[in-house]
C-alpha cells in the first residue's frame, strides 16, 4: 500500500482520515494544527484530527509551520509517498508540494475551478446554487489551481444550511479520495487542468460579511443566512443595537413603497422586512421567524415584536453592500 502522510484539521477531516484507515491507507503521520484555546472559558482544545488520531492509535504531529527545517526533515525520514490534505490550514511551499514521490493530493469542497479558496461550502449556498460537489486534486503553489483528478456532485438542499451540508461533503469527499488513492496505485488517473476563465474565488468568511443588505432581493439575502448558519450567523443593527438572525423565510410578495430595511409588521408569524430588488419591480419581502440580542436567548417574531414593542415603519439600519464569496473575481 501507499506509504501515507495526512495533513488535516478540522470535523470536516476527519472522515477522510477514518475511510483512509478502513482501507488499508492508514498514514504513517497524521498531522494537524496546534491546540487552540476555545469556549467561554479560552482552554488550549485539539483540533477534531488530532482526536481522532490518538484516539485510533494513529501518530500525531501538531506542527505550527509545515515549512520549517525540523519538520521537513522529519518528513523525509519517514518517505512518504503521497500526502492527503484536507482542510489543513497552511500554506504549503514547492519543497514540500514535492516531496512524496505522488505529490500531494487535497480534497476540495467544490467543484473546482469554482469557488477557489478557503469557504467554497459558504460561497456556494449564498451564491444560491443548487448544486455543488467535492474535487480531489494535486497541489501546486497556486490557490487551489492544481490539476484536476476526481469530482463527485450532490444537490443542495433548498433551506439546507452550511452546517448542514458540510457533513454531507465530508462523507463524499472521504469515498472520492480513496477513489482516488486506488485509481493512482493502479495509474488509472488522468489529470485535467482547470479552465482559469470559469474559477471563482471564495474568500474566508468574516462576521462583517455575515451583515445584513437590505437593498438586496429577499431571496439573495435568506441565501447568505444558510451560507453563515451556524457561523458567523445574519447579523443586522436595529434601534443601535446589534441583532443576529437566526430563522427566516421568504414571504409572498407584498408590494410598497417602503425603503428597504422598513419593518412591516407581522406577516404570517414573521417580522415581515422589506427588502430590495430589481428597480421595475416592487421591493421583496423577508420574514424574520427567529431573532436574538447579544448575550440574551434566540426569541420568535411575535415575542421580539412584544418585548421590544416595534411598530411598523421603524427601520434597519442600511450597512454597507457586502460581496458574495461568488462575486470576487478569482487570483
Amino acid at each position: 500500500m501507499l506509504r501515507t502522510v495526512f495533513f488535516g484539521t478540522p470535523e470536516f477531516a476527519v472522515p477522510t482520515l477514518a475511510a483512509l484507515a478502513e482501507a488499508s491507507y492508514a498514514p504513517l503521520l497524521v498531522v494537524t494544527q496546534p491546540a487552540r484555546p476555545a469556549g467561554r472559558g479560552r482552554k488550549l482544545q485539539d483540533p477534531p484530527v488530532a482526536l481522532w488520531a490518538r484516539r485510533h492509535g494513529l501518530a500525531v504531529r501538531q506542527a505550527a509551520k509545515v515549512n520549517e527545517e525540523s519538520f521537513m526533515a522529519a518528513l523525509v525520514e519517514l518517505a512518504p509517498e503521497v500526502a492527503v490534505v484536507v482542510a489543513f490550514g497552511q500554506i504549503f511551499r514547492p519543497a514540500l508540494l514535492e516531496l512524496p514521490r505522488h505529490g500531494c493530493l487535497n480534497l476540495h469542497a467544490s467543484l473546482l475551478p469554482r469557488h477557489r479558496g478557503a469557504a467554497p461550502i459558504q460561497a456556494a449556498i449564498a451564491a444560491g446554487e443548487t448544486r455543488t460537489g467535492v474535487t480531489t486534486m494535486k497541489m501546486e503553489a497556486g490557490l487551489d489551481t492544481g490539476p484536476v483528478l476526481l469530482q463527485a456532485e450532490l444537490a443542495i438542499g433548498p433551506r439546507e444550511t452550511a452546517g448542514e451540508l458540510a457533513p454531507r461533503l465530508a462523507e463524499l469527499g472521504a469515498g472520492l479520495m480513496v477513489e482516488t488513492l486506488r485509481r493512482l496505485e493502479a495509474a488509472a488517473l488522468e489529470p485535467r487542468p482547470q479552465d482559469d476563465a470559469l474559477a471563482t474565488y471564495a474568500p474566508r468568511i468574516t462576521k462583517a460579511d455575515a451583515e445584513v443588505d437590505w437593498r438586496a432581493p429577499a431571496p439573495r439575502i435568506y441565501d447568505r443566512l444558510r451560507a453563515f448558519t451556524p457561523w458567523p450567523l445574519l447579523a443586522a443593527e436595529l434601534r443601535g443595537e446589534p441583532l443576529r438572525i437566526l430563522a427566516a423565510r421568504v414571504l409572498a410578495e407584498r408590494p410598497g413603497e417602503e425603503e428597504p430595511g422598513t419593518i412591516l409588521g407581522l406577516v404570517e408569524d414573521h417580522l415581515g422586512v422589506r427588502c430590495g430588488g430589481p428597480a421595475n419591480e416592487s421591493g421583496t419581502m423577508l420574514g424574520l421567524a427567529r431573532v436574538q440580542r447579544p448575550g440574551r436567548r434566540g426569541v420568535g417574531a411575535a415575542d421580539f415584536v412584544n418585548g421590544e414593542r416595534l411598530r411598523p415603519g421603524e427601520r434597519f439600519r442600511l450597512s454597507s453592500p457586502r460581496p458574495s464569496p461568488s462575486d470576487v473575481a478569482p487570483r
